[in-house]
């Protein structure tokens, strides 16, 4: 059974269409993520869900009713914001027990219920500290022992970590993630970062435009992206999208002559992500040197086809020589198509390899 379904919900304000007839469902128990750019409509998506914005159109059900047009309070949901939205005169275990003492539980359930929340956040001994006494990840343990104490089925996260530092952010999507598990909620999580949907998500549901771009696992997006954004947001670096044109023997990258297709190209994209092409000195294809950026364990060497910029990803350091000249190659399985004018994917195509 869906926890949530939406069906061909739609968000209009005046003429701006901020959600335009999206459609999907999340399975009880799952981490499903809505990614995307900034302003691309996943943060109302979610406010929808959560009763906080009308819909336009569609509908949206929870937990198999029609809960489209009920107030926030009937849908059962917690939400966690991306500023804590914690009281600053509250102690730890007031803000915790706020919304219980709204719905008037019992004071034993809200003490059993305290003592349960704060061990499993790893809050235990602070729960009489002020917010001003923690620090940013505790305070966003503060707001997720919150949603977690009302003991509802669904949690909504609207990019809870974006004001976190880096190091921070890792070790809170970690315990978000093994957290989410460990109670079997459901959990429907908004961000614009791609590395925190890849980590966490059972499934992600790309939305660019206000429109889903792909839904699936994040092997899925990764492996077969559908589109040339999806191909373009998902991985870091990005995947490797470079213009066709047509050659005496088949489809070549712009400016180069060595044929990548048969047939003809000048209406397709060629895509390749940057672990999948080797850089060699022997045979391949010809490519300039323009840059390396040393990361640790890789380098992530900028190189020029035919005027066209071609991303690679080698292990370990690799010192490069703006200039020089090098051999590219990478294997047919490794290759995307895309057709230029939608941006869709394409299949059929004949793909050659380059060899070494």
């Amino acid at each position: 059974m869906s926890a949530i379904e939406l069906i061909n919900v739609t968000k209009r304000w005046s003429d701006t269409v901020a959600v335009d007839d999206v459609s999907f469902r999340v399975d009880e128990g799952s981490f499903v993520v809505l990614l995307g750019p900034s302003g691309c409509g996943k943060s109302t998506t979610l406010r929808m869900i959560a009763g906080l914005e009308e819909v336009s159109d569609g509908r949206i059900v929870i937990a198999g009713r029609d809960a489209t047009h009920e107030p926030p309070a009937q849908r059962r949901i917690s939400m966690v914001f991306q500023s804590y939205a914690i009281f600053p005169h509250l102690s730890v275990a007031e803000n915790i027990l706020f919304g219980l003492k709204v719905r008037k539980i019992a004071k034993p359930e809200r003490t059993r219920r305290l003592a349960q929340v704060v061990e499993l956040v790893g809050l235990s001994g602070l729960a009489d500290r002020k917010p001003s006494q923690l620090s940013g990840g505790q305070r966003q343990r503060v707001a997720l022992a919150r949603a977690i104490v009302a003991e509802n089925a669904i949690c909504l996260m609207d990019e809870p970590l974006s004001n976190l530092d880096a190091k921070l952010r890792h070790d809170m999507r970690v315990e978000i993630r093994a957290l989410q598990r460990r109670i079997g909620m459901t959990v429907v999580y908004v961000t614009h970062d791609q590395t925190e949907a890849m980590s966490m998500a059972d499934k992600i549901i790309l939305i660019h435009a206000g429109k889903i771009e792909q839904e699936g696992t994040p092997d899925e997006l990764y492996d077969r992206p559908a589109t040339t954004f999806a191909a373009s947001f998902i991985g870091t670096p990005p995947m490797n999208l470079l213009a066709l044109a047509d050659g005496p023997e088949g489809a070549v990258l712009d400016g180069s002559n060595a044929p990548v297709l048969d047939g003809s190209g000048a209406d397709r994209i060629f895509g390749i992500r940057p672990e999948h092409v080797t850089i060699t000195t022997e045979s391949g294809l010809p490519a300039e040197l323009v840059v390396g950026d040393y990361l640790g364990a890789d380098t992530i060497v900028i190189a020029r086809v035919g005027g066209q910029p071609m991303q690679v990803r080698v292990p370990g350091r690799f010192p490069v020589t703006p200039g020089e000249t090098a051999r590219l190659c990478w294997s047919a399985e490794h290759v995307h198509v895309f057709d230029r004018a939608s941006g869709r994917r394409m299949s059929g195509s004949r793909v050659r390899s380059i060899a070494a």
